[in-house]
């Protein structure tokens, strides 16, 4: 199979929107909740996902529609993948923002819409949904990059 490695060649900023909604892999870590230290700046990713984040299958339940529902959703954007600096390590718009391919695992390099999940590369296995978080959110911090 011949894979259009689109993403090597094509600026972030000069894709089709079909181009751009195919880099994201599925993975649901920007739909986690994010806390940011006051006196540092530095910003933390939590186990606590999104109310609209689906913790089966890593999607939006409301995609086209979320920022309805979720005012502080943030759109991924081409000029806020230069700004935005909790992207995880393997984030497609990441990695081509910083000219790098994508792991083997990504749905556009193995054909299969589930391979994030299924290569253990999402946050399935550890998000927590907001209706069954406990105590202190700082309870649930994480290292989205392991």
């Amino acid at each position: 199979m011949s894979i259009n490695k689109f993403w090597l060649y094509t600026p972030l900023e000069k894709m089709t929107n079909s181009q751009w909604e195919s880099l994201c892999d599925g993975c649901g870590k920007c739909c986690l909740e994010k806390i940011e230290d006051i006196d540092t700046g530095e910003v933390y990713t939590t186990q606590i996902s999104c109310r609209l984040l689906d913790p089966n299958t890593c999607k939006c339940v409301s995609y086209e529609t979320r920022f309805k529902y979720m005012s502080d959703c943030i759109k991924i954007t081409p000029k806020k993948v230069y700004e935005i600096k909790w992207l995880p390590k393997t984030c497609a718009y990441r990695l081509v923002k910083e000219k790098k391919d994508l792991p083997n695992w990504h749905p556009l390099i193995t054909g299969n819409k589930n391979s994030t999940i299924t290569s253990g590369n999402s946050a399935k296995e550890f998000v927590i949904h907001p209706s069954e978080k406990q105590g202190d959110i700082i309870d649930y911090i994480i290292d989205v990059d392991i």
